[in-house]
């Protein structure tokens, strides 16, 4: 018996990195998973990795419909035991170089995707389900070019403390997941030199002097998912190898 036999589990931004990590060790712990992706190259890895039973299904967090569609693809499942928000979208910019569409588009796929993917999927979470979703140490690094960004992941924040307070009388407990540098295609937007420096930059920083794995950073999801968490409501779990304390 694992911890998610019998379990029902959605993950949006499943089909890579964290996401996909997570969705394996659910499966291979008991538990039934439904995943989202957005590139066509993940949905079919994701396919490949996961069983038969498993539900893959493209899903655009940032576009309008997108919670609704995502409500209605997973009512079949007959109710969940957990939920993770975890897709997500990056880019960077200096000040001087944000403009209208950069802004939408990083707080649609970050703030209002999740927003509005919870407000569509509560009827479907069980009593005593968990939710977890995904931040990011860029809401305290104030780092100069990811203002936007960092505002998009420090709103999750804010969020998953009211969702907390307001589904705890149904036993559903919300908690922030906050990773730091780990090791996933999430960077796969900058050019390799650009994300080769930043990761040496981040790394020397570190008190564990390497970055983390997905399997790491999904562990501490998959602990806050499962029972073993059954009073950790309204948290943040920092998986950063030590890079907030300093």
């Amino acid at each position: 018996m694992g911890r998610f036999t019998g379990k029902r589990i959605l993950i949006t931004g499943g089909t890579s990195g964290i996401g996909l990590a997570g969705a394996i060790r659910i499966v291979e712990e008991g538990g039934t998973v439904a995943v989202t992706g957005l590139s066509r190259a993940h949905l079919d890895d994701a396919r490949r990795k996961l069983p038969a039973g498993a539900l893959v299904f493209q899903n655009d967090a940032s576009q309008p419909t997108a919670a609704e569609e995502l409500a209605n693809t997973v009512a079949t499942l007959g109710g969940l035991d957990g939920l993770w928000l975890n897709a997500g979208y990056a880019r960077v910019a200096g000040i001087e170089d944000t403009r209208f569409e950069f802004f939408d588009r990083m707080m649609n796929a970050n703030a209002r995707g999740p927003m509005l993917q919870i407000a569509s999927l509560a009827n479907q979470l069980k009593p005593g389900a968990s939710v977890v979703l995904t931040s990011s140490t860029s809401a305290y690094e104030a780092a100069p070019m990811a203002s936007v960004y960092a505002a998009s992941k420090g709103a999750l924040i804010s969020m998953a403390r009211c969702f907390a307070a307001a589904m705890g009388e149904r036993g559903i407990r919300v908690n922030v997941l906050v990773p730091g540098p780990i090791e996933s295609p999430f960077r796969s937007f900058m050019l390799e030199s650009m994300r080769k420096e930043f990761e040496e930059g981040v790394v020397n920083r570190l008190a564990l002097k390497r970055m983390g794995t997905a399997s790491e950073a999904a562990a501490v999801a998959l602990f806050l998912l499962s029972d073993d968490a059954a009073y950790v409501t309204g948290s943040q779990y920092a998986v950063d190898g030590g890079l907030m304390m300093r």
